[in-house]
């Protein structure tokens, strides 16, 4: 492992461990207020933990206990972040910028620009080099900002949500340069977008209130998540209810039978993609199923496929399907789902208002 990693902030109320591969993009996600910032900083070396010991490549960034306090400065950790903002140095210039980090190891001055002038040209950028970060629009003063990270050699590269503050015309290609240089590195990257970690990640561990709530490979979590908030990532219905004696019954008069574990009373939330929800003009009576009669409230065209929103559920549909049904708004229709393609979790709270993004879940999924 080349970071192995285990932290605490008391007054954060921050517990989190976790280890990092040779090479490997880990992707951190949470609500607001879950611990990411906090994460960074302290790798960074911008907050100091309660307890914990960290180290990267062998090389100790901070070892806190009884009787022991080893607390690496920021720029003898290997370790580079670059934000959400550029923050160029207003008075250098392109080049001079991302010779910064190399020239505060010590580097000599020409060897320097030599490593910045190659990762300005890695970036696309390599014609800018004269400019002052006054002179550059969004999308060209991240690409500074993404090579000045680089130059510094970092054995760790962390991104605070590097795509946030762009142009959404940007976006895409500096999440394409991102792809090209973490290919080869290993890297931390915080985001609230799920296709920066589709795309960019490995790995995806999920926060929330200072714990890691959920980890795994991107392709597992995002196809069938263990909290609300994963399950929100990847596009997921969430249906709060109760578990009763005969089984979930959510609050919109959905119900599927349970096994045994979860006791009666119990809050649950209800998991299933849109895509698995079939909406029908009569009711679906095969095993395997439940199905509840709604009145659509929207029809949303995405494309190649039509979401019909009803009984506070989202299911897609084909176009030609919508026309031959007749659904639109105010339509009666049929929703149903199959016992398999459903996850049921129990909630740590009294009850959940509605399928809140970050809605804190607990425990294992309950499967039907």
């Amino acid at each position: 492992m080349v970071l192995s990693f285990d932290a605490t902030l008391a007054d954060r109320d921050f517990d989190v461990s976790f280890e990092l591969a040779d090479g490997e993009t880990l992707a951190v996600l949470g609500p607001n207020g879950a611990g990411k910032s906090t994460l960074l900083d302290l790798l960074a070396g911008l907050l100091a933990p309660t307890g914990g010991r960290a180290a990267l490549d062998g090389s100790v960034l901070f070892d806190v206990g009884p009787g022991r306090r080893v607390l690496t400065e920021p720029r003898g950790r290997g370790v580079s972040l670059l934000a959400q903002e550029a923050l160029l140095f207003p008075h250098l210039s392109v080049l001079e910028n991302v010779a910064f980090g190399p020239r505060s190891r010590g580097v000599h001055r020409t060897t320097a620009r030599v490593t910045a002038l190659h990762w300005l040209e890695r970036a696309g950028i390599g014609d800018l080099a004269g400019r002052r970060p006054a002179h550059l629009s969004g999308g060209q003063a991240q690409r500074v900002a993404v090579a000045r990270a680089l130059a510094a050699g970092p054995s760790l590269l962390l991104l605070d949500e590097p795509l946030a503050a762009l142009d959404v015309s940007v976006a895409p290609a500096i999440r394409t340069l991102l792809r090209d240089v973490l290919a080869e590195r290993s890297a931390i990257i915080v985001t609230h977008d799920p296709l920066d970690a589709f795309l960019l990640a490995d790995r995806v561990l999920i926060l929330d209130g200072g714990r890691v709530v959920e980890s795994g490979r991107t392709g597992e979590v995002l196809t069938r998540p263990l909290t609300a908030f994963g399950a929100r990532l990847a596009g997921l219905n969430l249906v709060p209810g109760r578990r009763t004696t005969s089984g979930f019954v959510g609050v919109n008069g959905l119900h599927v039978p349970l096994g045994p574990p979860v006791a009666q009373g119990t809050d649950l939330g209800l998991a299933v993609r849109p895509a698995q929800v079939a909406v029908t003009l009569q009711a679906g009576l095969a095993p395997g199923t439940s199905c509840i009669r709604a009145a659509v409230d929207d029809v949303e065209h995405r494309g190649d496929v039509v979401r019909v929103h009803a009984a506070g559920m989202a299911a897609d549909m084909a176009p030609i399907d919508v026309v031959t049904l007749d659904v639109v708004a105010g339509a009666q229709v049929f929703l149903t789902i199959r016992h398999a393609d459903v996850a049921v979790y129990p909630v740590n709270r009294p009850s959940l208002p509605g399928p809140v993004p970050g809605a804190p879940l607990t425990g294992d999924r309950v499967d039907p």
